[in-house]
């Protein structure tokens, strides 16, 4: 039997030369990031018999930790008052056509109550995230529970994914920039093909490409991929600083594109 995936019959083309800038989010931020696209998970818990209990469930975040409000009813509810251990599998609303290559966060920890003024932002953070629970928080059989995460793991899609402390996690921030960029992704793509090609050419590493197409944008910059004749790639292409804002982001494709026309 096979001991990994095999080599396939068309490697990736490997850059040619150096990538100019190739800052992207940390692990920690790629998980906060998608934790905050979405207000839905998978719950697992823990049966009495240990057996492990799969679950749709709607959540918040509060400084980043889930809150969810759950019914005694329901068996996941009562799975947690015996025992506190839990993990959230979240995954981005934007999916690709093929789910795999979805990014997607697993959470895993402790839910504990939430206690004294904590109470009140877990009850407004969930009620933010899931406006629809104003029905029902209140009522005696539900109950608040925040996940103290403890262990992340972050997939961004096929090759792509990594670990993230529970201290790096609680100290990152959503990026302000992919939840929105969608349309202006697009644009790119309908509307500066050319531009992205010079990009990938001049910065990205890929002097031979014949073809680029953005693949998502963040503050740090660019993913493309990239046609060769030697083959597929994926490469990246950075900001000179950072963004703050979606509004950030048009002058800095441009001033992405000056520079790789300068070159």
């Amino acid at each position: 039997m096979a001991s990994d995936h095999g080599r396939p019959s068309r490697s990736p083309a490997t850059p040619l030369t150096a990538v100019a800038n190739d800052a992207r989010p940390s692990p920690a931020e790629e998980a906060r990031t998608v934790a905050a696209s979405t207000n839905t998970a998978t719950l697992a818990t823990l049966t009495g018999e240990g057996d492990p209990w799969a679950s749709f469930v709607t959540f918040g975040l509060l400084d980043g930790q889930p809150v969810l409000c759950l019914s005694r009813m329901a068996e996941h509810g009562r799975n947690l008052e015996a025992d506190p251990r839990a993990s959230l599998a979240i995954v981005a609303p934007d999916r690709p056509a093929d789910p795999l290559a979805a990014a997607r966060v697993t959470l895993a920890g402790i839910v504990q109550r939430p206690q004294g003024g904590e109470v009140a932002a877990a009850r407004q953070a969930h009620l933010e995230a899931v406006p629809a629970a104003e029905i029902y928080i209140d009522f005696t059989d539900f109950t608040l529970w925040v996940l103290r995460v403890q262990r992340v793991r972050w997939v961004g899609g096929y090759g792509r994914m990594d670990s993230a402390t529970a201290e790096d996690y609680a100290g990152a921030g959503a990026d302000p920039i992919t939840p929105t960029a969608g349309r202006a992704v697009a644009h790119l793509n309908d509307d500066h093909a050319d531009a992205l090609l010079d990009m990938a050419r001049a910065l990205g590493g890929y002097p031979d490409a014949t073809a680029a197409v953005c693949d998502r944008a963040d503050r740090y910059g660019l993913d493309l991929r990239v046609e060769t004749p030697r083959g597929p790639a994926a490469t990246r292409v950075g900001y000179a600083t950072p963004l703050t804002s979606a509004d950030e982001l048009r002058s800095a494709t441009v001033e992405l594109t000056r520079l790789a026309r300068g070159r």
